[in-house]
């Protein structure tokens, strides 16, 4: 059985604040944080249109955008407001809300990035 020492649940101390659950250290020297790196892939993004288990509502999601975590969700801010509309980011994806593939092309191609249409 593993002892609560194991199971790494310290989440604060009084002496340092919030503690980092994987290295056990305080979150301003965090040592996991540092080891990530950017996700890999062949620089492609590929944008598509789904509806499935959203209760009909079509989403665009954009996946493939090679950037960190906090990059990415800029991205996404700054396409949810070119679309005009709301949506998330989950997973190293972007949703945004309604069928709006075209526009998303459109600005992530004026951003730089190599952009495919993926599914139907």
């Amino acid at each position: 059985m593993k002892s609560f020492a194991d199971l790494g649940s310290l989440v604060y101390s009084t002496e340092s604040g919030r503690m980092c659950p994987g290295c056990r250290q305080p979150v301003a020297q965090c040592t996991c944080q540092q080891n990530k790196s950017l996700p890999t892939g062949d620089g492609i993004v590929r944008i598509s249109r789904e509806t499935k288990g959203r209760g009909g509502k079509a989403v665009t999601l954009v996946k493939g955008v090679l950037v960190d975590g906090a990059a990415l969700e800029q991205l996404g801010k700054q396409l949810k407001a070119a679309c005009g509309s709301g949506g998330t980011v989950k997973d190293g994806v972007i949703e945004v809300q309604g069928d709006h593939v075209e526009r998303v092309m459109a600005a992530l191609q004026k951003l730089g990035h190599k952009v495919k249409r993926a599914g139907g």
